[in-house]
């Protein structure tokens, strides 16, 4: 199911770990699997959780708990928009809005193009920058106001 490569990773993050707590290493894991697949499909979650000899349930929980991981397709770019009440008063539920606008689409959907997935997000511990993106779970964004929100959009080609 997973390359070589990305099982090398689960090894990695499994000997961080005493042998008998090698569950552990479950969100780093499911992290490495998404970003192989793109995504976390069933089959994914179940195989990593098969890795570290955990049930399955308890791999999908943890994936569908957290917002980094993704449980279905999604566009090229995700933008996670903070929308945590100091984000949203700061400007955050306006750039949401506006960067709604200018793709065309709300929360948890994706552009026609598959260029753009839209997500709100949880606080993102960066309060005096808001408002707040983080792009494919990497890439913070800071004082996303509308001139800063055009030039990201544009940067993503």
């Amino acid at each position: 199911m997973f390359s070589s490569e990305t099982l090398d990773k689960f090894a990695r993050e499994v000997a961080k770990y005493p042998a008998d707590q090698k569950q552990s290493a479950v969100m780093a894991c499911l992290a490495h699997a998404q970003e192989e697949k793109g995504w976390l499909p069933a089959e994914a979650i179940e195989a990593v959780a098969n890795y570290l000899g955990m049930p399955p349930i308890a791999a999908y929980e943890v994936a569908s708990f957290y917002n980094m991981y993704d449980l279905k397709p999604l566009g090229k770019y995700k933008i996670t928009v903070c929308t945590n009440l100091p984000c949203a008063l700061s400007g955050g539920y306006h750039a949401g809005e506006y960067l709604q606008q200018k793709l065309g689409i709300g929360y948890n959907e994706t552009t026609a193009d598959g260029k753009f997935t839209l997500k709100e997000g949880e606080c993102m511990g960066a309060c005096g920058d808001a408002p707040v993106f983080i792009v494919n779970n990497r890439s913070m964004c800071s004082h996303m106001h509308p001139e800063q929100i055009d030039k990201l959009l544009e940067e993503c080609k």
